[in-house]
């Protein structure tokens, strides 16, 4: 039996009638992580003892006969801007570099509570600023399948784990694509929840509007037994909803047949690469063997989503890092004769480029005489692009569209053209402005073997029904 390449379902069934142990199992995961990882580069922290600890709790439970938990001995990963007790946590950036937090992310105490096995911090794009995982401070990620490609970003580490069996699922975050733009890049499913369906308690903020939580897996159902665990109210996060949480892995075997999917033509026009397309345009005619009735919609202000996006963002993150100024923690600049060089010292010293940038973006688009022009005025189009998608979802009960533009590509292509890299999220920053859930499945490859996604959208707190779609299609094609 091969442990590293377990869905979550076969490697809890296979510790709970004792084929394995889930010490076994974490061993195997760690052997993986020291002969691939350093080509890859998706760990940035390892928690051994933490890990082997929580490993033999749940070896415990099944020689006292007990039933394991919902994630019972699963190796997971975690990413670097998800804090945990007492395991360094650096958000990909040199000014936390040191920084050991004395609290647990409730995505990832929940996880543990379910019998996750954590095996450590992944690596990210600093302060989830990027869609390549070249941004950062400690090395970039390399794609499972093509090593001299991006994995995409910001949570490229989360993604190339599950993809080099590194890890059984892993916690990445999406502010504006940042789980699903790297699912389709590395050949694995990336849910992005509704915007308050997971707590974002102990989520260092990019931008706290746009920020979720969610999981990725080798499956739907893997997807959906992570969401369970991590999603509900956290009386910790006030943006956190009231919501009941549905039986995923139970709601995803329900048929498709008689099921709306819309098609935007606006996802499908100028800029999409052709294999890419074909791959999708493949995907909806598979859906609609499948029982789905295909209606075309319109996203009319869908070309407006790349600025409205940058320009909220950038504003938010410029007030969420304005706390990190060497006070009270991270990096602290030597030798300063004053505490106005000490917080410019210690910022410079600490951030890395892009950062410096989308902080100063976002300092202007707030500052006096451009906050009506500029931060007003894009929350006004937010409004409109949220009301695009509920005219939509009016007529159907989910949306598909390509996750991408293209497949991934080559580390080093895009790093010198900031606007190029923003485009790469072209089709997902909307789900994040209308706060809707999204989730990219694996959906084909081009001639070149590098995987494509495609990505269902849907309503507000309707995660279950597209990952039904998602389910149907994985099973189906």
């Amino acid at each position: 039996m091969d442990l590293n390449s377990l869905s979550i379902a076969s490697a809890r069934a296979a510790v709970q009638e004792r084929k394995t142990s889930a010490v076994a199992l974490a061993e195997a995961f760690y052997a993986k992580i020291a002969s691939d990882d350093p080509k890859i580069g998706a760990y940035l922290t390892l928690s051994q003892e933490r890990a082997l600890a929580k490993a033999a709790e749940m070896d415990a439970l099944v020689a006292r006969g007990e039933k394991l938990p919902a994630l019972g001995g699963i190796p997971v990963g975690i990413k670097d801007v998800l804090v945990t007790q007492g395991v360094k946590t650096t958000a990909g950036s040199k000014i936390l570099s040191n920084y050991i937090p004395p609290y647990d992310c409730t995505a990832v105490a929940r996880m543990e509570a379910a019998g996750a096995v954590v095996l450590g911090k992944l690596n990210c794009d600093e302060f989830a600023m990027g869609s390549s995982n070249e941004n950062s401070a400690y090395k970039p990620v390399h794609n499972p399948r093509d090593l001299s490609r991006v994995p995409g970003g910001s949570s490229g580490g989360s993604a190339a784990a599950v993809a080099a069996n590194t890890a059984i699922a892993t916690l990445g975050t999406d502010t504006g694509g940042s789980i699903r733009q790297p699912a389709s890049f590395c050949g694995v499913v990336g849910l992005k929840p509704t915007y308050g369906r997971v707590s974002r308690y102990g989520l260092i903020a990019f931008a706290s509007s746009l920020d979720n939580i969610g999981p990725f897996g080798k499956t739907v159902q893997d997807v959906a037994t992570v969401l369970g665990v991590i999603a509900g109210r956290d009386p910790m996060d006030s943006t956190s909803a009231e919501v009941p949480v549905p039986d995923y892995v139970a709601e995803i075997e329900k048929p498709v047949k008689g099921m709306k999917i819309g098609v935007a033509k606006e996802y499908l026009g100028e800029g999409l690469d052709a294999e890419v397309r074909s791959a999708v345009m493949a995907a909806i005619e598979k859906l609609a063997k499948l029982g789905c009735e295909i209606v075309e919609v319109s996203l009319p202000h869908t070309k407006y989503a790349i600025p409205t996006y940058y320009i909220v963002a950038t504003a938010e993150a410029s007030s969420n890092l304005a706390r990190f100024d060497g006070v009270r923690y991270g990096h602290r600049a030597q030798g300063v004769r004053s505490l106005s060089e000490m917080y410019r010292r210690s910022r410079e010293q600490g951030f890395g480029a892009e950062v410096k940038r989308r902080i100063m973006l976002g300092t202007y688009a707030l500052s006096a005489g451009y906050y009506d022009a500029y931060y007003l005025k894009a929350q006004k189009v937010r409004t409109l692009l949220t009301r695009d998608f509920e005219e939509a979802f009016g007529k159907v009960d989910a949306i598909v569209a390509p996750t991408c533009p293209t497949p991934a590509f080559k580390l080093g292509d895009k790093v010198d053209d900031p606007l190029a890299m923003y485009l790469a999220d072209i089709y997902t920053v909307t789900a994040n402005l209308a706060g809707i859930p999204g989730v990219s499945i694996p959906c084909g490859e081009t001639k070149e073997k590098l995987p494509i996604g495609l990505q269902i959208f849907g309503k507000h707190f309707a995660e279950a029904t597209i990952l039904r779609v998602a389910n149907a299609y994985e099973k189906g094609a």
